[in-house]
C-alpha cells in the first residue's frame, strides 16, 4: 500500500502475529508508519515472550510437583512418560492462560490522555491491571528463579536433606534402641524362669543318680545275696523319685511351654526389630527426599540467594507491568487515530454520537457530554406519535357516538325512558 510521497512495505508473517497478540487492528496498522508498526510489534513481542515464561515456569513447577523425589543432587532422576506428557500439557495450556491474561491487560488499556506523561488519573484507571500485571509476575518468576538458581539449590538442599536423614535416623535409632531394652529385659526374665525350672529338673536327676549310686553299692557289697530287700527299698525309692519328678514336669508343663513360646517370641523380635531397623532408615530416608519440592527450593532460593532472587523477580514485573505503563506514556499516532475516526464514523453511521454542552456554574465552566441514539430516539418518537394518535382517533369515535345518542334521544325520548335494570341496559345500548 502506498499514498503519494510514502510507500509502505508489505509486513511480514512475524510482524503480523506479534500485532496480533499486541491485540490491535492489521488493517489499520497497515496503513500506519514505521512508528506505530514498530511500538505495536514491541509489545506485542513482550506478551508473546510473557506467554512462553510462563510456559516453561508453569512446566518446571509441575515436573517439580509431581516429579520423581529423591537426592536434590541425583541427576539419574527422570519422570515417567505420564508425568512428562502431562508436563507439556500443563506447560501449554498455562502459557496459554498468561499470554491470553496479558493480551487483554494490554489491548484494553488505553492512552489515557494521549501524551508521554502518566498521570495520576491513568495510574489510577490502569491500577487494576497493573496489580494483576503484579501477581501474573510473582507467579512465573517464583518457578523460574529456582530454575535459574537450581545448581545452588541442590546443594544446599541435598546437604538440608543428609542432615534430616541423620536426624531421623538417631531418632529411629532411640525407639529401637529403647525396644531393644524392653525385649532383652523381658528375655532375661523367661530365661530365669526357665533355668529355675530347668534347676528344679537338674535337682531330680541328681537325687536320682544318688539313689541309683547308692543301691549300685549296695548290691556290690553283698552280691551274695542278689538283689535283697535293701536293694528293693532303695529301687521304691528311686521310682518314687522318678514319679515325683514325672508329676513334677506334668505339673509344669502348661508353665514351660509359655516361657519357651515367649522365649522364641522374644528372641524373633530381637531378629525382626535388625530388618525393622533397616526399613525405617529407607523410610526416613524416603522421608528427607520429600523435601524435593517447591515450597522448600522456594525457601532455600530466598535464604541462600541474597539479592539475586529479589532481581529476577524485579525483571518479571517489569516484563509484565512495562507494557501497561509504555501504552500510558505513548502518545496518539496515525493508528490510533485511524481508529478512533473510523469508530466514531461507525457511531454516526449507526445513529451513535456524543454532544457537548458547556455550563456556567458556582466554579466556573463544567463541561458536560450527553450520547444520543437517533435509533432509540426515532424508535421513542414514532411510538409516542402512535399513541397520540390512537388517543385522537377514540375521542372522535367517542364524539360521534355521543352526538349520536343525543340525536336518538331527541327524537323519541319515550324510549329512553325505563326503570331499574332495564333502564341501564337501554342506556347501554
Amino acid at each position: 500500500m502506498q499514498t503519494k510521497d510514502y510507500i509502505f512495505d508489505k509486513p511480514n508473517w512475524i510482524t503480523r502475529r506479534l500485532w496480533w497478540c499486541a491485540g490491535v487492528d492489521q488493517y489499520f496498522m497497515e496503513m500506519s508508519p514505521m512508528q506505530d508498526r514498530v511500538k505495536y510489534a514491541g509489545i506485542g513481542g513482550i506478551v508473546l515472550s510473557t506467554g512462553v515464561l510462563a510456559a516453561v515456569s508453569g512446566g518446571y513447577a509441575f515436573s517439580t510437583i509431581f516429579g520423581p523425589k529423591g537426592d536434590a543432587n541425583d541427576y539419574s532422576l527422570t519422570a515417567s512418560i505420564g508425568i512428562t506428557i502431562l508436563t507439556v500439557i500443563f506447560a501449554i495450556f498455562w502459557g496459554l492462560i498468561i499470554f491470553n491474561l496479558d493480551r487483554f491487560i494490554i489491548s484494553s488499556t488505553g492512552k489515557g490522555d494521549g501524551t508521554d506523561s502518566i498521570t495520576k488519573k491513568e495510574i489510577g484507571q490502569a491500577l487494576p491491571r497493573i496489580i494483576i500485571a503484579v501477581i501474573l509476575g510473582f507467579a512465573i518468576s517464583a518457578p523460574l528463579e529456582i530454575k535459574i538458581l537450581e545448581s545452588e539449590i541442590n546443594s544446599e538442599l541435598s546437604t538440608f536433606q543428609k542432615k534430616y536423614t541423620q536426624t531421623l535416623n538417631k531418632e529411629t535409632d532411640s525407639l529401637f534402641k529403647q525396644k531393644r531394652l524392653g525385649l532383652e529385659k523381658e528375655k532375661i526374665e523367661y530365661e530365669n524362669k526357665k533355668l529355675e525350672y530347668e534347676k528344679n529338673l537338674t535337682i531330680f536327676d541328681q537325687q536320682i543318680d544318688e539313689l541309683v549310686k547308692v543301691q549300685q553299692a549296695e548290691m556290690q557289697d553283698k552280691r551274695a545275696y542278689g538283689f535283697g530287700p535293701v536293694a528293693k527299698k532303695m529301687q521304691a525309692d528311686i521310682d518314687n523319685k522318678r514319679a515325683e519328678k514325672a508329676r513334677f514336669i506334668e505339673l509344669k508343663k502348661s508353665e514351660a511351654e509359655a516361657i519357651q513360646k515367649q522365649l522364641n517370641f522374644d528372641n524373633d523380635q530381637l531378629n525382626k526389630l535388625s530388618d525393622d531397623l533397616r526399613k525405617a532408615y529407607v523410610e526416613n530416608e524416603k522421608s528427607s527426599h520429600g523435601y524435593d519440592g517447591l515450597l522448600k527450593r522456594i525457601q532455600i532460593s530466598h535464604e541462600k540467594g541474597g539479592w539475586v532472587p529479589w532481581v529476577i523477580l524485579f525483571v518479571f514485573l517489569c516484563i509484565e507491568t512495562g507494557p501497561i505503563f509504555f501504552k500510558m506514556m505513548m502518545t496518539k499516532g496515525v493508528y490510533d487515530f485511524l481508529v478512533e475516526n473510523h469508530n466514531k464514523r461507525k457511531e454516526v453511521e449507526n445513529g451513535i454520537f456524543r454532544e457537548d454542552f458547556i455550563y456556567e456554574g458556582k466554579n466556573g465552566a463544567i463541561h458536560m457530554e450527553k450520547w444520543r441514539y437517533l435509533e432509540v430516539e426515532s424508535a421513542k418518537y414514532e411510538k409516542i406519535n402512535k399513541i397520540n394518535s390512537t388517543n385522537k382517533i377514540n375521542k372522535e369515535i367517542i364524539e360521534h357516538w355521543e352526538n349520536k345518542k343525543k340525536k336518538q334521544i331527541s327524537e323519541d325520548p319515550n324510549k329512553f325512558f325505563t326503570e331499574g335494570d332495564e333502564s341501564m341496559n337501554s342506556n347501554n345500548a
